[in-house]
């Protein structure tokens, strides 16, 4: 497998975390002052975000009210990335390749596809027909066993059935579980957080691909590191 990685933009800036204000802002202290940051992932990350934690922000440019993005935690020797809109990214780079296992190759890519009431993350186009794809990225992991989600997730539900009913209709589909970090060896269903998602995706799988990769994250960019096995 060829290397897939995307790469962070912005320069990276340490900061302390202090507090959760809501799903998608934090209070974090960067060069002795506190700031608010944009956190790009609506999980509860309570492993990760306790108060002392050691991040890396990056600047948001332009007249904002958050003027960070929170993008990666360090945990004891290990650096997390906690932005979930890393895992569309690159597993369009990766299909784009034709370099992923499990998955293509295909002709042609399109994103963000509406299919009901939701949007599915890709669509692969290729001489077997149609296979649309939604991500999910993961970055809960207890020793070596990924979990998702680590908070009920209807959305995440109604994407297993959406892409269920697309299968069931000839389609292919796939779930594709992004590990964002590089000490997952297996990854499962989150039963105690959300019994239904665990359900759904039971129930999908006899139609429904469902892969998972880990990742290796550096300083400046998230790359596929390699596949993980999937418990049911």
């Amino acid at each position: 497998m060829a290397r897939l990685a995307v790469r962070i933009q912005s320069e990276l800036i340490e900061a302390t975390f202090l507090e959760r204000l809501n799903r998608f802002a934090a209070l974090v202290e960067v060069g002795g002052q506190e700031q608010l940051a944009h956190l790009p992932n609506s999980g509860r990350m309570r492993e990760l975000l306790w108060p002392g934690a050691r991040l890396l922000v990056a600047p948001r440019p332009g007249p904002r009210k958050t003027r960070f993005d929170l993008l990666m935690v360090q945990k004891d020797d290990l650096l997390v990335s906690v932005d979930a809109r890393i895992p569309p990214d690159l597993l369009a780079e990766a299909l784009a390749a034709g370099d992923l296992p499990g998955l293509g190759p295909f002709e042609r890519l399109r994103r963000e596809v509406r299919v009901g009431a939701s949007r599915l993350d890709l669509v692969g186009e290729g001489p077997e027909g149609a296979c649309f794809i939604e991500t999910k990225s993961v970055t809960l992991v207890r020793n070596g066993l990924a979990l998702f989600p680590d908070a009920p997730t209807a959305r995440g539900t109604r994407h297993l059935e959406e892409l269920r009913g697309l299968a069931e209709q000839g389609h292919g589909a796939a779930v594709v579980f992004v590990v964002q970090r590089e000490d997952a060896e297996r990854l499962k269903p989150h039963e105690e957080a959300d019994p239904l998602f665990a359900a759904a995706l039971r129930k999908a799988a006899g139609t429904v691909r469902v892969l998972a990769y880990r990742c290796r994250v550096g300083g400046d960019e998230v790359e596929i590191n390699r596949p993980v096995p999937v418990e049911l």
